[in-house]
């Protein structure tokens, strides 16, 4: 098969691991109207980039701090460890690519 169209509402959590569809990426679909909620500091071996849709989030990567918000794309740099927590109740929407067909986390923080 050359194409496949996959409904987001059917992939599990919401997350698309490459693997089982014949991709080289892997993809976390982010939909958040809470303040303060995001993963704690972590890792990966291959990059990863966020495109942020729409809202605010405080991102830490590498021990520097940016505010992101909906309109940019933030890379972050194979095995660069990053954390983020939304800003705000408004909406927080973006689409995080991992540069890899399944998700590798290494988990720095409890």
């Amino acid at each position: 098969m050359t194409l496949q169209a996959i409904e987001q509402a059917a992939l599990p959590y919401g997350n698309f691991e490459g693997y089982l569809h014949g991709s080289q990426v892997s993809i976390i679909f982010e939909r958040v109207t809470q303040d303060g909620v995001g993963p704690r500091l972590h890792r990966h071996p291959y990059s990863e980039t966020f495109v942020i849709r729409s809202g605010r989030a405080l991102f830490t990567v590498g021990g520097e701090e940016i505010q992101a918000v909906g309109g940019q794309i933030l890379v972050v740099e194979a095995m660069v460890p990053h954390k983020f927590k939304t800003l705000g109740a408004d909406l927080y929407e973006a689409v995080h690519i991992h540069a890899n067909d399944r998700f590798e986390t290494e988990w720095l923080e409890d």
